[in-house]
């Protein structure tokens, strides 16, 4: 069930949005704690921010992502495996998003922190295999 291309690439980008700002978000944050430099702070702040934006995008291009893709391909029985674990990756993502963003507890903040980043990272490796597989079975 492929997608439009006015869809998939606008979704594509945001997708791929996230996973740089993250992980530049990672690396500044790390180099802020290391060299101890106000310039990384303030280019994590900026990342977390634009990715912050990003997540928006996401969740509106998500939720159009349902209609389109999701309850076609699930009716028809496509690429289950590999959209479920999409669903689950993403929804890890959007609780850790709400948990980092609205739970003040810094006991429960470097737990959402690291699950947040694995999942985000693991979208970034399931989205290639999920295009591909779709790809693949319609030949």
């Amino acid at each position: 069930m492929r997608l439009r291309t006015s869809y998939r690439y606008p979704l594509y980008a945001t997708f791929a949005a996230l996973v740089l700002t993250g992980a530049g978000w990672l690396v500044s944050d790390w180099q802020k704690d290391v060299a101890g430099d106000e310039i990384w702070q303030q280019i994590a702040a900026n990342l977390l921010m634009v990715h912050g934006g990003m997540a928006m995008l996401a969740l509106l291009l998500l939720g159009a992502l349902i209609p389109l893709h999701v309850q076609r391909s699930w009716r028809s029985g496509q690429n289950l495996g590999s959209g479920s674990v999409m669903a689950a990756i993403n929804a890890v993502l959007i609780m850790t998003a709400f948990g980092l963003y609205y739970l003040g507890s810094e006991a429960v903040r470097p737990f959402m922190s690291w699950i947040h980043l694995g999942a985000g990272f693991a979208l970034a490796m399931m989205l290639p295999l999920h295009v591909w597989l779709g790809r693949r079975a319609r030949r």
